[in-house]
């Protein structure tokens, strides 16, 4: 396993009535975070908060090129980001223990928290197709170009993970900061990553390894 630290690229926030952060989705255009009871949407590049659908919104988000989901307690909520309408519910498969979110060829893939699982199910219905295993408290997921990644947190340590989505088997490890947290996790679809930054209310950018080019 390929292990190294983690370069920060930038931080944003914290912002104005959030307490915490906690998943993250990118649309191509804004970062959308949840925060409790608001989905906020970040212009990466001023830094500011655009809007905001008040919406439950407890754990991961995800976009599907369309619709927000986002998990709210022990349920995933479909969402359309223009009107901030709900659509759909389906159940999340922990019950309230989920934590982390993402959208990849045609499913969702939800983080377990504390079960150390991450579990890739049917949008439509909740039902789960597939459950990969970690050994460490499971935050964020995000795939890119092909590769599954997730955050992990636990105690005061937490990292970014390249994983096997066949096996779980680890295959890269990047350190956060001590201190620094990953609750949330996405892609950008090219050279960063989006993480959640828990409690300390920030979203921060992080580098993409392999990546040369400038955030």
């Amino acid at each position: 396993m390929k292990r190294s630290e983690v370069e920060i690229v930038r931080e944003y926030g914290p912002f104005p009535g959030v307490d915490s952060v906690h998943g993250v989705t990118y649309d191509g255009q804004h970062v959308w975070f949840a925060s409790g009871d608001k989905l906020n949407a970040l212009d990466p590049a001023s830094g500011k908060t655009l809007r905001s659908i008040d919406v439950a919104a407890h754990a991961g988000t995800a976009f599907d090129g369309q619709h927000l989901f986002q998990i709210a307690e022990d349920r995933i909520q479909k969402i359309d980001p223009k009107t901030g309408r709900v659509l759909a519910t389906i159940p999340a498969p922990g019950g309230g223990s989920d934590s982390g979110l993402t959208w990849a060829e045609g499913t969702l893939w939800v983080g377990q928290y504390r079960d150390r699982k991450i579990h890739q199910i049917d949008p439509q219905t909740g039902a789960i197709l597939r459950t990969i295993e970690s050994n460490r408290f499971v935050t964020g997921v995000t795939w890119i170009d092909g590769e599954l990644w997730h955050g992990t947190w636990e105690g005061e340590e937490s990292d970014l993970r390249r994983v096997d989505s066949r096996t779980g088997e680890v295959l890269e490890s990047l350190k956060m900061p001590p201190g620094v947290g990953v609750s949330g996790l996405e892609s950008d679809g090219g050279d960063q990553f989006f993480c959640g930054g828990g409690s300390s209310g920030k979203v921060r950018a992080v580098r993409r390894p392999g990546s040369s080019s400038k955030a």
